[in-house]
């Protein structure tokens, strides 16, 4: 049975049935904060925009539960430990979206339409999406969706859409290294459209390329060998749209990065290389980047043609990047 409470003029939610679907996912009952809050555009007691949803959470965070619909705005999450769940029954029920671009709002990470940078931050079951490059006006820029910059990041269910530049899975602005882990999530884009220096674990994602001249699916950008980053992309599906042209596995944004992809289902038409020089002809990332693979199938697996300089994996040097390895024995702040 569900009773609604309310506080400030707000509705939250008080119910052992919906307490259970909420704790469900990326929601740990040993993490959650009691009574999220609700948003909802139909609902007049509830919180119109999930801005003004995470500026009512106390400053530890808190839980917040989205109902289905678009909500187009712009969000930043600067506290820690906020935990943010779409009700629909599939993540694209709820989409939050904005059209910013890095050439009209002043650098790439501005332009995101959901920019956490908080501690401990959960996005499950919704949509984030930038849309700039949807209108055919716009002249070509990086737009990123979803920018993450905190330490002990969830996310989930969660679909991620946009063209260059999608997911900035990043380290702090302060240097500190990023911890953060992605299950059955879809990640679309085209140049680059995974981004950063983070510490990032993908788990059962799909990566999908959409149509463009040039897809490249990471841009990894580990700065010094003493860095303790990295993609590991474990039994994901890579697939593409047939007007995608010049796949890459990646290409190093900074002259040590690394990305790793284990068991993985190639459907899509990567060039026989796998991975590309940042410029040709003017970098060198190849011969200092780690870029390895471990029984990669479907048609764009060919070991025999990669890159000279990217490894082939066998099953103990496989073991290395296994999720607690990767993480060195510290998962308790994983969902089970």
């Amino acid at each position: 049975m569900t009773s609604w409470v309310i506080i400030n003029s707000k509705i939250v939610v008080r119910s052992f049935a919906l307490s259970a679907v909420v704790l469900a996912g990326c929601f740990d009952p040993s993490q959650a904060h009691a009574q999220p809050l609700l948003v909802s555009q139909v609902d007049q007691n509830a919180y119109h925009s999930l801005q003004a949803a995470i500026e009512a959470l106390p400053a530890r965070g808190g839980d917040i539960l989205i109902a289905p619909g678009t909500y187009r705005e712009k969000v930043k999450v600067v506290k820690p430990g906020v935990h943010i769940r779409g009700s629909g029954k599939k993540p694209d029920d709820t989409v939050v979206v904005y059209n910013d671009a890095a050439i009209n709002v002043g650098g790439t990470s501005h332009s995101a339409t959901l920019e956490a940078s908080g501690d401990d931050f959960r996005l499950d079951n919704l949509t984030v999406q930038n849309d700039y490059s949807l209108d055919k006006a716009n002249p070509p820029s990086q737009a990123v969706a979803l920018s993450m910059t905190g330490d002990k990041d969830v996310i989930t269910h969660v679909r991620l859409l946009g063209a260059q530049d999608t997911l900035f899975a990043n380290k702090g602005p302060n240097g500190r290294m990023s911890r953060q882990y992605f299950s059955d999530c879809y990640i679309e884009g085209h140049v680059d459209f995974i981004f950063g220096n983070a510490k990032a674990y993908f788990h059962r994602c799909e990566l999908h390329a959409i149509a463009h001249h040039t897809v490249v699916y990471t841009a990894q950008s580990k700065a010094s060998p003493d860095e303790d980053s990295a993609y590991v992309f474990d039994h994901c599906r890579l697939t593409a749209d047939p007007a995608a042209r010049e796949i890459a596995l990646g290409r190093a944004w900074r002259p040590y990065a690394a990305v790793i992809f284990l068991s993985t289902e190639i459907d899509a038409p990567v060039i026989p290389q796998g991975w590309r020089e940042w410029t040709p002809g003017k970098t060198d990332t190849l011969t200092t980047a780690y870029y390895a693979e471990y029984k990669s199938t479907g048609i764009g697996s060919n070991p025999a043609r990669r890159e000279p300089y990217s490894h082939q994996l066998n099953g103990s040097e496989a073991m290395q990047w296994s999720l607690k390895t990767f993480f060195a024995g510290e998962t308790a702040w994983l969902p089970h």
